[in-house]
């Protein structure tokens, strides 16, 4: 960002970029003026509280993390399909994705290379990312944080997220909109005026 000549921006984080975000707060905190996380709890909080429900909801987490190249050599042979079902026990309606935005994600996903980054980022995030949200876990976020949720998806059934982020985080706000994990595909007007009254406001 300072490369484009940004001292200090706002960030908007869903889920993957969210966990990213987590942890740009934590480094890089001074540069953001106020940030929001789309559907994500704590990387950390989700390992720490793994039981039967979150591993059977979330089971691409553990697949993805076992050793390469297992993960790469069995979605491989099934992108696609693999894409179109993990999508779908997000959502269970992947009709909220367009023709063209589903089918950019089948390319890319096709691409072993893709496959391998994505589960080197799952492998990272239950072995080095662990390590480094434990150290930080008495850190809090400093900026202005909205946390918003999809209400029918798992994570909004699962957890009382803002009491989570109030303890990760010194000024909180959120609530929970009626979609599934896919906020910006399933509920657009709703996450769009929430992020929109965030940011504007002072």
């Amino acid at each position: 960002m300072s490369q484009l000549d940004y001292e200090s921006f706002h960030v908007i984080g869903h889920d993957r970029g969210a966990r990213v975000l987590h942890r740009m707060l934590l480094d890089y905190g001074k540069c953001i003026k106020k940030a929001a996380i789309l559907d994500m709890v704590p990387t950390y909080e989700t390992y720490a509280t793994t039981d039967k429900a979150f591993a059977t909801a979330f089971y691409h987490w553990f697949f993805l993390i076992q050793p390469a190249e297992l993960p790469e050599r069995l979605i491989a042979g099934q992108a696609e399909y693999f894409l179109r079902s993990t999508l779908k026990s997000l959502s269970r309606d992947i009709s909220v994705f367009t023709p063209e935005a589903l089918a950019e994600y089948v390319r890319c996903f096709s691409d072993p290379a893709t496959i391998h980054g994505i589960s080197e980022d799952y492998r990272a995030s239950a072995s080095i990312d662990l390590l480094h949200d434990e150290a930080d876990l008495q850190q809090k976020v400093q900026c202005p944080l909205l946390v918003l949720w999809g209400t029918n998806g798992f994570l909004g059934r699962h957890y009382d997220i803002l009491a989570i982020w109030r303890e990760r985080a010194k000024m909180v706000q959120g609530y929970g909109i009626p979609s599934g994990h896919f906020l910006a595909e399933e509920a657009p007007e709703e996450t769009y005026h929430a992020l929109q009254l965030f940011f504007s406001q002072g």
